[in-house]
């Protein structure tokens, strides 16, 4: 039997990068929706992070080869897969779901990728199996998810909804992309597996908004620039080094964990740009994210477990 994935100190402080920044997203999406059609967004942020990671390759792959693109048919038409699984599918089924319903239903909707990446990669992987640790921290963490947004949303939980089934496919699309990700990319550096992932969804999405909403206009607002330069740079280009690297680092199921951690930040970046108040609430949810995280850890458990042996 395959000794189990575990998640140690780099991997949660990989995670934690990247839930800072994801968190950031909702609120992008928000106000590039302004002004911006669904599938231009999706173009441009996935447009921008290939080409903001085409130029670090180009100035860097001297000195560091292994920051190179891809090279391969085989591995092109996986990062293909890859790119359709992990941005264009659920990119687009998230922004448009937030056009018909409220964002705190959509951020439970996002964190149900955390049930959908374990379920997969215990499918998939005898290394990642579902543990009761892992099963009760997700349980945990969900219920975190809940109470910070606000148990109310969940009152207009309708799966009869056309945009909440859309949020639950973004969820499983993401799910499967992690997998896909270890099977077929894991040997790849995380800088060269995510310029193609990147690459192939532009080349995918771009063609797309063109025929559906042609170029869009330069006249915007600055929030707009604001919003979309943070979705393409910092929230992918770098996001989806970290994301990869945590594939590598903890395995696809434990990686889709950063889901319940998104939500959380998600209220941080509520509270420092839109002077958003925190509500007593919101630190309990805190409170059972972390627990969920140190049962699905499991070492301090263990140490106790030690401890009292002795």
């Amino acid at each position: 039997m395959s000794p189990q994935k575990s998640m140690n100190f780099q991997g949660w402080l990989v995670m934690g990068a990247l839930a800072f920044i994801w968190g950031g997203s909702f609120l992008c999406f928000s106000l590039a929706l302004r002004e911006l059609e669904v599938f231009t967004i999706v173009a441009l942020r996935v447009l921008i992070g290939s080409i903001t990671l085409a130029i670090v390759i180009l100035i860097v792959s001297k000195k560091y080869p292994l920051w190179a693109f891809p090279t391969g048919t085989k591995i092109w038409g996986s990062l293909m897969v890859m790119g359709l699984l992990n941005n264009v599918i659920p990119f687009s089924l998230i922004i448009w779901a937030q056009t018909h319903i409220e964002s705190g239903l959509a951020g439970i909707f996002n964190a149900t990728t955390a049930f959908f990446g374990i379920l997969l990669a215990a499918i998939f992987y005898s290394d990642e199996r579902l543990t009761v640790n892992k099963a009760l921290g997700v349980t945990l963490g969900f219920a975190g998810v809940c109470v910070i947004i606000g148990w109310q949303a969940l009152e207009k939980l309708d799966l009869r909804s056309v945009a909440q089934l859309a949020l639950l496919g973004s969820s499983f699309s993401y799910g499967l992309a992690k997998v896909w990700s270890r099977k077929h990319l894991s040997d790849l550096h995380p800088i060269s597996a995510a310029i193609g992932m990147l690459t192939c969804s532009s080349l995918i999405i771009v063609p797309v908004a063109l025929y559906l909403h042609g170029l869009p206009s330069a006249n915007l607002t600055p929030a707009t620039y604001g919003a979309m330069l943070f979705l393409g740079i910092p929230a992918t280009a770098m996001a989806y080094l970290l994301y990869y690297k945590s594939i590598q680092l903890s395995g696809s199921g434990n990686s889709s964990l950063v889901t319940l951690l998104v939500a959380p930040f998600a209220v941080f970046w509520g509270a420092i740009i839109l002077n958003e108040t925190l509500p007593v609430s919101a630190y309990a949810g805190f409170a059972l994210i972390a627990v969920g995280m140190i049962v699905i850890d499991g070492r301090l458990f263990a140490r106790f477990s030690q401890a009292r042996l002795k």
